[in-house]
């Protein structure tokens, strides 16, 4: 791979995320944006096919991700196809049920799909796939266009599925860490959860997984909620004018994970988004801010977690103030404290978008 394709594992790694960032966006904001306005209408057939089609979209986001990433290095549309096809495959988005009935042929067995898959193994699956198509280079000569699907597709493919269940035990092992500060008293609990899911967003683990694996319920679920929405809020009040509004509204609109290269090149944003969410976690249980399983790791994401907390009892005023106004204006002082007063950054740099 040095001969021909001098790649320093710093630029690799970079690569990998930029692609993962773009993918996550292109594959999540159809979905994320549709789905809650389209909630407001009358459930038409042509609105149900509507949300199934952004649904259907948001399942290719791993296949979006391998061929975003295979990009990145400069692929042409073949090598592209068979990294994207594996990323796929390795992302775990499609698993066999042995119970299903099919109901093409009536047999017993069949691939249902759902969510996303594991995000982290799919760049793992990705980078399986980037790796053997540069060290194999054009080794393949003239049946390439036959070797290389079978090879490098289906061998990174294979080891993306033996990989995937080491790679959920790792989530689960987080998961299970993050539910142990139920047992702590509950200001506490509040901050600590919502610090724990306000690094996760930006991270490749999915807080809906671990919401849901951990089954976070109650004020839990609802600091789970907030830190996410405390680091949606931050991202935006620091991108404001750094990055371009599209960028911007992306991230507002959920695309918080489009910023996983800047955590990975700059850790220091860390410092305002915790300060935010751990602040925005006091109210929680101050006003029994709940939610739901369900609703903890998507935060502002549809206003599904004001919207849970609102379902649990919560008036609609307190819940504008927890949810939107007490964050913005913490993020706010973040930025004057952390950059204007103590210098830690320049948001021109640490926040500017590197996909």
């Amino acid at each position: 791979m040095s001969n021909n394709n001098k790649i320093t594992i710093k630029d690799f790694i970079n690569k990998v995320l930029a692609g993962t960032a773009l993918g996550i966006i292109v594959g999540l904001i159809p979905n994320a944006v549709l789905a809650s306005i389209l909630k407001l209408f009358e459930q038409t057939d042509i609105v149900v096919m509507l949300t199934r089609t952004v649904y259907m979209f948001q399942l290719a986001t791993p296949l979006l991700i391998g061929a975003l990433i295979a990009l990145q290095f400069g692929f042409n549309p073949m090598k592209m196809a068979v990294v994207a096809g594996s990323a796929f495959v390795g992302s775990g988005v499609t698993t066999f049920n042995p119970q299903m009935q099919n109901m093409v042929n009536n047999a017993m067995g069949a691939y249902v799909s759902a969510g996303t898959g594991d995000i982290i193994n799919t760049m793992l699956t990705a980078s399986v796939a980037v790796i053997l198509v540069l060290l194999i280079g054009e080794k393949f000569g003239s049946v390439s266009i036959i070797l290389s699907p079978i090879v490098i597709g289906g061998g990174s493919g294979l080891i993306g599925l033996l990989m995937l269940p080491h790679v959920k035990g790792l989530t689960a092992m987080i998961g299970t860490g993050i539910n142990s500060f139920t047992n702590l008293q509950p200001v506490v609990m509040s901050i600590l959860i919502a610090c724990s899911f306000a690094v996760l967003i930006i991270s490749p683990i999915s807080t809906v997984a671990i919401g849901m694996a951990i089954q976070l319920n109650g004020i839990s679920a609802g600091s789970a909620a907030v830190g996410v929405a405390a680091t949606t809020i931050v991202l935006v009040v620091h991108s404001w004018k750094v990055n371009k509004s599209g960028v911007t509204m992306a991230v507002g609109l959920g695309a918080m994970k489009m910023m996983m290269p800047n955590l990975f090149r700059h850790p220091i944003i860390l410092v305002p988004i915790l300060f935010t969410s751990a602040i925005s976690a006091i109210p929680v249980a101050m006003f029994n801010v709940m939610g739901t399983p369900s609703s903890a790791g998507f935060g502002l994401v549809g206003l599904v977690g004001p919207l849970a907390s609102i379902d649990a009892g919560l008036n609609v005023f307190t819940a504008v103030c927890i949810w939107f106004i007490i964050p913005t204006v913490v993020a706010i002082i973040s930025l004057i404290l952390f950059e204007k007063v103590l210098k830690l950054y320049k948001k021109e740099e640490v926040f500017i978008y590197l996909g």
